[in-house]
């Protein structure tokens, strides 16, 4: 799996703003195969668990309940160089800085309402992609 695939979240607020279409053909036009994907609401469990590595991190209580608060849709990616391919189209955290054509430029809202979730590492990846999908729903 290692450099060939990659998660992305598209976060609650862009998903009810209705930018889940156009974030999906923005991510199949930059050459990535969406091998698998749902829609579905997160348990304030499940964020904590997902995000556990911030625990203790100021912003961790506000990104939990903002992650429990809607739907997200949970894609797999799979594309040569994923990780690091997608973090590039996704672009920095705070749309105010983000570079013209990456997505959080187009759809974020803020800094902490960023429109998406992109795996930070192969290894990030594997992890976060075992967290949504079962190892057959991978490919």
């Amino acid at each position: 799996m290692s450099g060939k695939l990659t998660l992305t979240m598209i976060k609650p607020e862009a998903v009810k703003k209705g930018f889940t279409g156009a974030i999906l053909n923005k991510i199949q036009d930059a050459g990535f195969e969406i091998s698998a994907m749902k829609m579905y609401q997160l348990t304030r469990n499940q964020v904590e668990r997902f995000y556990a590595e911030h625990l203790g991190k100021p912003f961790y209580e506000g990104l939990c309940d903002y992650m429990s608060s809607g739907p997200i849709v949970a894609a797999v990616l799979k594309k040569e160089n994923a990780v690091v391919d997608f973090r590039t189209l996704v672009g920095k955290t705070d749309p105010k800085e983000a570079a013209e054509g990456t997505i959080r430029k187009e759809f974020a809202e803020s800094g902490s309402k960023n429109a998406v979730h992109g795996s930070d590492s192969d290894e990030s990846a594997n992890k976060e992609l075992s967290f949504h999908f079962a190892q057959t729903e991978l490919f």
